[in-house]
């Protein structure tokens, strides 16, 4: 009776999986064959876990994990120990963290269907109960606690929609709630409060290599500009006060090529390096006393953990695996430093450092749907000459060849952002291509990629957007070059602005590529930059161009794909979420119509319950069936 049960739970999500889910519209893609499904169904059931928080008055964790549909809030209490779900909403929660010492109050932040309209909501522990703070609508991002736990910094775009305007709050009394300080722009963050919380620290996200800081005082709002404008643009991040507020801390790469950990005296603006490493600063953090920093350098995509006093003296280096590591945070006890930590063999999972002792002890052991992670490729670096003579690199994930032998298929996977970074991460799903296909991945860090410095993440601006593409090409051509791969069976996949990039190189390079999937991509920059949320529309001029600029405009239509759509032979699959506030899905729509004009094979998923990227498990799994079915059609055969 019992194994009749489990074959006819099987069986009906087999069937549920081989079915799109009804709030899916599917356009050309095939029913995908039973066997596939059970093939890739144990690459589908893997979990991770992040760090979001520390109980500020016991050892316990707050994480976020996914058990169901969507990820939610946990609380673990002791390493190893089972997981408690405290958070059930239909969609999944961005973020979560405990008030300042209060073991019994959760801030939690959600969105609806991937709208990015975030709303910020009190959770009660013990009792459950959730109230809403802010007003259910707007955009809203909590960014800064008081350090008494009596004030909540957060940004919202409630005014107009565009400016996100620094508000505060008593979380008890959502009554309290009033604007500190009214901007305009969509980048502002507040960052830090001062000891008696008259001050807040708030910084402004101009690009991605110009950042202002601020100092506000909360009663007037008025501001004060602490960091004057360069000739060459700098980028500040993650601004603390000191214990007696007389300093800042903050990352900066003034006078660098990457991101430093400086201190600031405020008195008269001084300012002191205290770390001079050879990569980013990508994350740091404070202790409770102040006395104590912790934080990551991102060493050619992995994370380097580094524990020092204030002076800069180093107390810990754990050694840790060949590994991607964030979400740092120090309990308040100033024993526990906890973190967030993935590697090719193992995915997200939460760890803590005892800073006493140097052990590190694992929190969370997320399952990888009984498959041996172990299997999984290790990533290759690889480094080659551009066009121009710029060295750029990839990480190379390549099957067994003693399971697979002969030149095998590749798909060349293209990072978003644009200033974003390929790290070497958990590839989750996208494992059971190299491990049960026999499929190369291959992941260029081109120009524009963060962890390089910052003159090769601005190479790609404005009139120079191109030459990200030419990158593409010079990795292509290292395909064709490499033994092992073969040079008439090779794919490109992105999301985002990788999406651009996807259909970019196929306008570039259709002969010499077999099929491409393209995930909410922007096909023409003109409709993106009119269409996309207003709160992001400034910000996004400084990075891909002004198109009220003439010869802007000009240059962003005739390096759109969808202006050389026609040149689009191959196979191409669209994906969206109808949802997106980034990258509207009439992108996607628009594409897809000229493409299929000119003849060429299109298939198309969107998503009305999705926005800028699938986030529902139902939604994830025949994403990747469907792309799997894609691959098996155009790039095996």
């Amino acid at each position: 009776m019992r194994r009749s049960l489990l074959a006819l739970a099987l069986f009906t999500a087999t069937a549920l999986l081989a079915a799109p889910p009804a709030n899916l519209v599917v356009e050309n893609v095939p029913d995908f064959p039973p066997d596939l499904v059970e093939k890739v169904r144990p690459y589908l059931d893997f979990r991770t876990a992040n760090l979001e928080d520390w109980n500020p008055v016991r050892a316990e964790a707050l994480i976020s994990t996914r058990f169901g549909e969507a990820t939610q809030l946990h609380i673990v209490k002791m390493p190893g120990g089972a997981r408690k779900q405290i958070t059930f909403f239909r969609d999944r929660v961005a973020g979560g963290g405990f008030r300042p010492h209060d073991g019994n109050t959760i801030i939690v932040q959600k969105d609806i269907g991937g709208n990015e309209f975030f709303q910020i909501y009190r959770l009660d522990v013990p009792t459950g109960d959730l109230t809403l703070i802010t007003d259910g609508k707007s955009r809203n991002l909590a960014s800064a606690w008081s350090r008494d736990g009596k004030w909540l910094a957060y940004s919202s775009a409630k005014r107009n929609g565009n400016d996100t305007d620094i508000w505060i709050v008593d979380p008890s009394n959502r009554q309290s709630a009033r604007m500190a300080m009214q901007v305009e722009g969509g980048g502002w963050e507040a960052t830090d409060f001062s000891r008696d919380n008259s001050k807040i620290l708030v910084t402004n996200g101009i690009s991605a290599n110009e950042t202002q800081l601020y100092l506000v005082d909360v009663a007037t709002g008025t501001k004060t500009l602490l960091t004057p404008k360069r000739d060459v643009p700098v980028a500040y991040s993650s601004a603390r006060f000191s214990a007696d507020d007389g300093d800042l801390y903050f990352t900066s790469d003034e006078g660098s090529e990457f991101q430093q950990l400086v201190r600031m005296h405020l008195a008269d603006g001084s300012k002191q390096v205290i770390t001079h490493e050879k990569w980013d600063v990508d994350f740091f953090t404070l202790d409770e006393s102040r006395k104590r920093v912790a934080y990551v350098t991102n060493e050619n995509g992995a994370g380097v953990l580094h524990v020092i006093d204030i002076s800069g003296r180093e107390l810990l280096r754990p050694k840790l695996p060949y590994a991607v590591v964030r979400d740092l945070r120090w309990h308040p006890n100033g024993h526990l430093l906890g973190f967030s930590m993935q590697s090719a063999k193992s995915p997200t999972d939460v760890y803590a450092l005892n800073v006493d002792t140097g052990a590190v002890e694992r929190w969370t052991e997320s399952e990888t749907g009984g498959l041996n992670p172990e299997r999984n490729a290790d990533p290759q670096l690889v480094t080659m000459k551009s066009f121009d003579g710029t060295q750029i690199s990839a990480f190379v994930y390549r099957p067994e060849p003693m399971k697979f032998p002969g030149k095998r298929p590749s798909i060349l996977i293209i990072h978003g952002g644009p200033e974003g970074q390929t790290q070497p991460n958990f590839l989750g799903r996208s494992n059971y291509w190299i491990n049960e296909l026999g499929i190369a991945l291959v992941y260029p860090n081109v120009r524009g990629s963060t962890g390089y410095g910052k003159t090769y993440l601005a190479m790609d601006n404005g009139f120079k957007r191109e030459d990200t593409v030419k990158d593409i090409g010079t990795v292509i051509n290292w395909i064709k070059s490499d033994p092992a791969l073969d040079p008439d069976r090779i794919a490109v996949y992105g999301g985002s602005y990788g999406g651009y990039m996807t259909l970019a190189t196929m306008t570039h390079y259709n002969s010499d590529l077999r099929a491409a999937v393209d995930v909410v991509g922007i096909s023409n920059f003109l409709t993106f930059l009119q269409n996309t949320s207003g709160y992001r529309r400034d910000l996004r001029r400084v990075e891909y161009g002004d198109e009220r600029d003439p010869k802007m405009h000009d240059f962003l239509q005739q390096i759109s794909p969808l202006t050389s759509a026609s040149k689009i032979t191959r196979p191409l699959f669209v994906i969206a979420g109808f949802n997106d506030p980034r990258v509207p899905w009439t992108e996607g729509q628009q594409i897809v119509q000229t493409v299929r004009a000119s003849g060429a094979p299109v298939w198309w998923l969107m998503a009305k319950d999705e926005g800028h990227g699938f986030a529902k498990r139902s939604n994830q799994d025949y994403q990747f069936l469907a792309m799997t079915e894609f691959w098996e059609q155009y790039l095996l055969h």
